[in-house]
């Protein structure tokens, strides 16, 4: 049986990957912060186990990649999801609010991936990385995010580079909205506005509605798929079109 880590998988995108994968017959560690979440996630599938605890040292990141070969046996894909987004313009970022996202949203999935990577070879496996239409796009308040999230994207583009000979293959989602609870908190919303700012963020997609996280998640399954093993390096847009 093929064998996914997937981190960010306590909610949003992150538990819909987790849930598709074991639903597709995959083993799943699921892997975030909120071991409660965590959870209610592997309640879903006998196929999925959980990781709780930080991913923010190299140390961290070899640890749950151990514990899930420990788990598993070896592993086939490792999907980067785990991300932050904080809402501030260049000037107003903190020096904490800037080393936060460039450390879960960059760094973490080059320790994730370089300790994944003599297993992936052994698998001839894949890597996903949840970037965003921001990592090919900048936006206004979101300097750090946009820098973490494009640099995700090279990144995703280099390590292909590096891993094709080995026969692994790297690639980066760009999603633009999703109806998840990120998007909303990154919006610093009150309840009783939420409804409204996905409607407005609706009405701006070409599509005429955002992403959902299912959506998503079935583009993961894709990628990490036999029907994708001629994509490699590439980043791809999963916006309605936003970003045409």
């Amino acid at each position: 049986m093929s064998v996914a880590v997937v981190t960010g998988a306590s909610s949003g995108i992150g538990a819909a990957i987790a849930i598709a994968f074991a639903e597709a017959g995959w083993d799943v560690m699921a892997a975030g912060r909120d071991e409660g979440r965590l959870e209610e996630v592997a309640d879903v599938s006998d196929n999925i186990a959980i990781w709780s605890g930080e991913l923010s040292e190299s140390e961290e990141c070899r640890e749950l990649i151990a514990d899930a070969v420990d788990e598993f046996g070896s592993i086939d894909c490792l999907v980067n999801c785990a991300g932050i987004f904080v809402r501030t313009d260049t000037a107003t970022t903190t020096d904490e609010e800037w080393r936060d996202t460039l450390t879960i949203n960059l760094d973490v999935p080059f320790y994730l991936s370089r300790a994944a990577l003599p297993h992936l070879q052994q698998t001839q496996g894949s890597i996903v990385n949840i970037a965003s239409n921001w990592g090919l796009k900048a936006s206004d308040q979101a300097a750090a995010y946009c820098a973490s999230k494009g640099g995700l994207v090279m990144l995703s583009k280099a390590m292909a580079l590096d891993t094709a000979a080995d026969g692994v293959r790297v690639n980066a989602i760009c999603p633009g909205s999703v109806d998840t609870p990120m998007l909303a908190a990154g919006a610093e919303l009150a309840d009783q506005e939420v409804d409204e700012y996905l409607a407005e963020q609706a009405a701006s997609s070409p599509n005429g509605r955002i992403s959902t996280p299912e959506e998503v998640a079935g583009l993961v399954l894709f990628l990490a798929s036999e029907a994708a093993t001629q994509i490699n390096g590439v980043a791809i847009a999963i916006d309605g079109g936003e970003s045409a």
